[in-house]
């Protein structure tokens, strides 16, 4: 009698010991933390943009109350430099056995900062208010020694790297915002052909049917580099 009470006893220890978590439903939301907030906060604007961003909504969003969020951020505010800064974050080409030319490291990190941002349209419009993280100052300093490599002076660098930035957020804004329909393009276009009298050289360029955004992003990024670096012109075109 006595080892069959104890068996009892060490069966029901046993039980004792399972862990808490296991018992828990498999769609239980992970913990709260800075990553999930600023992760959630990316998809949030990505539906919603800067005006849906709420921090009501936001904790609505992660399953937690929003009084919560502020165990982890000081404000909404820092919520979206974080979430700036997340989309903005570059990679770098991948590793090739032959040293990279300048030019070709510099149409790179350009082309990838204007998709970071065509990919969360949002993003451009914050870029130029918000306080300059991490992945943004990473960012310009790889373009400053990408410049310098290439011949820029020190006394012109400052101009050169302003200039590819806006070249870069122009670019994305125009792209983001810019989005007509082809028959809306047609119709643009057979205006234009009817007073063709007063815009001789748009009509015959037909600037309003002209989509390819990409193309045309490359080859005026080839016209400011050559100028940048005179001495060492694109080879592409």
């Amino acid at each position: 009698m006595a080892a069959k009470h104890s068996d009892t006893r060490g069966k029901r220890s046993q039980r004792q010991y399972v862990p808490v978590q296991s018992a828990q439903p498999p769609h239980a939301d992970p913990p709260l933390s800075l990553e999930r907030i600023v992760t959630t906060a990316v998809e949030l604007l990505d539906a919603e943009g800067v005006d849906g961003l709420k921090m009501r909504r936001l904790a609505d969003r992660l399953g937690a109350g929003a009084m919560s969020l502020y165990w982890h951020v000081g404000s909404k505010e820092e919520v979206f430099d974080l979430a700036l800064d997340l989309v903005i974050e570059y990679s770098g080409r991948p590793q090739v056995f032959e040293p990279e030319d300048w030019r070709d490291e510099a149409v790179h990190l350009l082309q990838d900062w204007r998709a970071s941002m065509l990919r969360h349209p949002w993003s451009a419009s914050l870029l130029s208010r918000r306080a300059l993280g991490p992945n943004i100052l990473n960012r310009l300093e790889l373009l400053g020694k990408i410049l310098s490599r290439a011949g820029v002076a020190d006394a012109d660098l400052n101009v050169a790297i302003w200039s590819l930035w806006n070249y870069v957020m122009g670019a994305t804004i125009t792209r983001a915002s810019f989005d007509l329909s082809e028959d809306d393009r047609t119709a643009a276009q057979q205006r234009i052909t009817r007073l063709s009298e007063h815009y001789p050289t748009i009509e015959r360029s037909r600037l309003l049917l002209d989509s390819d955004w990409d193309g045309a992003f490359r080859k005026g990024l080839d016209f400011l580099l050559d100028g940048l670096a005179p001495g060492q012109k694109s080879c592409s075109r």
